[in-house]
This record gives C-alpha cells, structure tokens and sequence, in this order.
C-alpha cells in the first residue's frame, strides 16, 4: 500500500463530532486512524478502528502503531476525545475529578506525545485539540470548572506545543466550541442552549468539522485557539 496519502488520527471517533471528522477527512483524501472505546472493526483499506481508553497510555501505544504499521506515515492528530461533567464546584466527586484529568489530559498527553514523535521524524505534522469556549469565558448558570481547569489547561498546551514544534514544522492548534447540537443534548433544552449564544442558535457539528478542516489547510496558522461559539466568547 501507498504511504504517500496522508493519514489523520482521530479520538472519540465513534459518534457525534468525531463520527463528523472521520468522514470529512475520509471526504479530503486522509486516511484514518479512528478511536474510541466502544468503536468497532470497518472493512475499509483506508481506515483502521483501535478500541480503547485514551487515558491509558498502552491504547495510545496500539493506535500510533497501527498508524504506522497500515500507512507509514501520521499526518494529523485530532485530540477530539474528552468528558464535560456540569456540577457546582463544591459536588464534584473524587471520581468526577479523576474522570475529567484522565480522558482530557491524560489521554491528551499519551497520544499526542507519540504522534509528534512520528511527526518530528517525518518533519512535519498538524495536533488539533478540540477544547472549550467556557474555559475563556465561563457564562453565568453552567458551572464548568472541570472543564475550564482541564480543556483550559489543553488551550495553553496548544500554545505551548506550538512555539516549541514551530521550527520543526509541527503545527499544533485547537477548536474552543460553544454549545454544539449532539444528541447528549436532548430537544427540550436546545431553547435554553441557543441563548447562551449571541447569534441566538446552538452550533451543529459541521461548524466544528469545518474549523478543524480548515486549520488543516491553513499552514501558517499555528498556536492558535479557534472560538467555534457564535459570538460567546466576545462576551455577553
């Protein structure tokens, strides 16, 4: 098999969003790693499934080899995968905490530091983070600091990552949503959601699909935080 068409690694891929990107790289030419923990086995030359928990460092170890093994080579590395639990700061649990570290951070850090491993060797590579808007600006009524403290934490890893990698032509980027029309949000609450939004609607998911595609063919564009979130993060 050709390694010359590039290949994307994609988290939380089974549903919504990352269901979303899998198609729309599929769509652009990409090959496709594709994760999550209940994903299954596709007939597909071009795409392989890797179940597993992105908080565990071995499953991270299985998808960037797989990767490499199939196609060669890791172009792109989408960190989609990530929890938001909604509670007053003081009902947290220990395992709320203990969820939201491992999914957003861990699993952040295991997979994309073996990608960029790839990507430094290949001498050139694309992380985008899909993070928060509410971490920038957190909206009165949604108590958010698992959030903010955890996706807040990938938005100045972004920028980190960004100025260390730059000289090495790793590009490293992330997509800060707003309230995005998924099926974890049921109907009767969308009027409620929309009005967190200056524009007056929810984000639908191709909104989220076509900010990642285009800082995938932005490149000049790096370190940077991309608001998906009609108009929240400007303020209210």
């Amino acid at each position: 098999m050709s390694n010359e068409q590039k290949v994307a690694v994609i988290t939380g891929a089974s549903q919504g969003i990352g269901a979303a990107l899998v198609r729309a790289f599929q769509a652009a030419g990409f090959r496709v790693v594709a994760n999550s923990r209940s994903i299954q086995p596709v007939d597909d030359p071009d795409m392989i499934t890797v179940a597993g928990d992105i908080a565990d460092p071995e499953t991270a170890e299985r998808i960037i080899n797989a990767g490499m093994q199939r196609f060669g080579r890791i172009d792109t590395l989408v960190n989609n995968a990530g929890i938001f639990t909604a509670k007053a700061f003081t009902e947290f649990s220990t395992r709320d905490w203990e969820r939201n570290i491992s999914t957003n951070l861990a699993g952040f850090f295991h997979i994309t530091q073996r990608a960029i491993e790839k990507m430094e060797k290949q001498g050139f590579g694309h992380v985008v983070q899909i993070t928060t808007s509410l971490a920038d600006q957190p909206v009165s009524g949604v108590p958010s600091v698992l959030a903010s403290l955890t996706k807040g934490g990938l938005n100045a890893a972004t920028k980190s990552l960004a100025v260390e990698y730059a000289s090495r032509r790793i590009r490293v980027n992330a997509v800060a949503p707003g309230v995005i029309k998924t099926p974890m949000h049921p109907p009767e609450t969308h009027a409620g959601l929309a009005s967190l939004h200056p524009v007056g609607r929810m984000g639908e998911i191709e909104d989220i699909v076509e900010a990642v595609l285009f800082l995938e063919r932005s490149s000049f564009i790096t370190g940077e935080i991309l608001h998906v979130d009609g108009g929240q993060s400007a303020g209210r």
